[in-house]
């Protein structure tokens, strides 16, 4: 069974499904009709008037994934708009994913609008002429509007394409359970656990100090504190030349070594993400922090609707970015369905409808004018779901990232050192004999 959930854990991340095709079918250009009128108030001027027709009725496909709440935030820009039709599909990332470039491979089957998260960015930037260049329809316009390490994420190979526009960001935040604290004599509140584990030794320290009291692990997967610890690293597997560091660079190695230190006292869970444990422990307190992103609220919220002692605090020795997604418009619809299709992406990623998803969803702003925004800085995370913390804790987290080159290869090497854990984790095996299986399938993965 550990065998079977060490190979669902590698596959996750590179597993294709298989392709749907993009319906809806293609709409004629928007036109305008001109008809003359002619003024009858007794002289012989006469006046020509153009009365444009009502926009062409048009069928969007948009694919997402994870918890975005952009189906229901979009309904107020059909109400605006109803000659546009918005046909959303949600699957989960890995598959999304792999569904979009088998598509997009293929040539057929893309739909009008897709999300791309961060991380797979890379691995389309190369092959940037299978998308519209939103350049093209004007987006240098509002391109001062966002974060600029996050607005060049979604540029092609060079500066003067650019693949999609920026809708978030995952600035990290440590989660926490109020209860769990309580239960092993701790201060419950913000700013005394963020006290506690203001540094990585802090937070081993009280790891150790809620499982002598109360037997839980201080965190619910060894997977979640190492990313909180590689997304703090200046760099991690790649470099620029999309050459493999690790070997040589320190950072991705402590906080492998870091989280096996954990591991070994046995203050971690191994909840693998995403799976019916995993999202179990969320309503039951069976730990006592989630290290994660501003989007994990309303993962959170979706599984534990009727928790009540959750909040949230800063991150260890500062925050790191995990995640945040972009827009981008796919050439397999015609051109006039792609500015259809763009006036809708632009809308999506308006910093007001960046608030409103940030609200619903727990998806944070990249826009610059909201890292500032005292109204979003005092907005409580959840409606008060999380007992009064506040976006300031993303805010300011947002404030300390630092844009770090992933690769095309990202997924593929980060699958491999997660999988690696995993294995010291439920097998007991040697950590650094797994770190050095890992590296070599890693190396492996990118000559093929």
């Amino acid at each position: 069974m550990i065998k079977k959930r060490l190979l669902v854990l590698l596959l996750a991340a590179v597993m294709a499904v298989s392709m749907m095709a993009c319906g809806g079918g293609a709409n004629k250009d928007a036109g305008a009709d001109t008809s003359k009128q002619t003024d009858t108030a007794g002289d012989d001027n006469s006046k020509e008037k153009e009365t444009e027709a009502p926009p062409e009725k048009v069928t969007l496909q948009v694919w997402i994934f994870g918890t975005t709440g952009y189906d229901e935030l979009s309904q107020k820009y059909t109400e605006a708009n109803p000659h546009v039709t918005l046909e959303f599909n949600s699957i989960a990332s890995g598959d999304h994913h792999d569904r979009l470039f088998t598509a997009l491979s293929a040539g057929t089957g893309a739909p009008h609008v897709t999300q791309i998260d961060v991380d797979y960015m890379p691995r389309f930037r190369e092959t940037q002429n299978v998308f519209y260049n939103l350049y093209d329809f004007g987006a240098n316009e509002i391109k001062d509007l966002y974060l600029e390490w996050k607005w060049n994420l979604g540029l092609g190979v060079d500066d003067s394409f650019l693949i999609a526009l920026p809708t978030d960001i995952g600035p990290t935040a440590a989660y926490y359970r109020m209860d769990v604290f309580e239960e092993a004599g701790l201060p419950s509140d913000p700013d005394s656990v963020g006290k506690l584990i203001s540094t990585w030794e802090k937070f081993k320290e009280t790891a150790r100090t809620i499982k002598q009291k109360t037997g839980k692990p201080m965190s619910d997967s060894v997977e979640l504190v190492f990313n909180a610890l590689r997304d703090q690293a200046q760099e991690q597997y790649f470099n620029e030349k999309d050459e493999l560091i690790i070997e040589n660079s320190p950072y991705i190695k402590q906080a492998y070594d870091f989280t096996v230190s954990m591991i070994k006292e046995g203050l971690l869970g191994t909840y693998s993400l995403w799976e019916t444990e995993w999202n179990a422990g969320m309503s039951s307190g069976s730990y006592a922090t989630l290290l994660a992103p501003a989007w994990m609220a309303g993962v959170i919220m979706g599984n534990a609707p009727d928790a009540t002692k959750w909040c949230i605090t800063s991150m260890p020795e500062g925050a790191g970015n995990w995640g945040g997604s972009f827009m981008a418009i796919p050439k397999q619809c015609s051109e006039a369905e792609a500015k259809e299709a763009y006036n809708f992406i632009k809308w999506l990623c308006a910093p007001e409808q960046q608030v409103e998803s940030f609200k619903m969803a727990g998806l944070f702003p990249c826009a610059i004018a909201s890292l500032d925004d005292a109204t979003l800085a005092s907005t409580p995370v959840g409606d008060g779901y999380f007992n009064g913390a506040t976006a300031g804790v993303f805010a300011e987290a947002a404030k300390q990232i630092k844009d770090v080159y992933k690769g095309k290869h990202y997924p593929v090497a980060n699958a491999e050192i997660v999988k690696a854990l995993y294995t010291v984790a439920l097998e007991g095996a040697d950590p650094e004999a797994e770190w050095a299986k890992a590296v070599e399938a890693i190396k492996n993965a990118i000559r093929e």
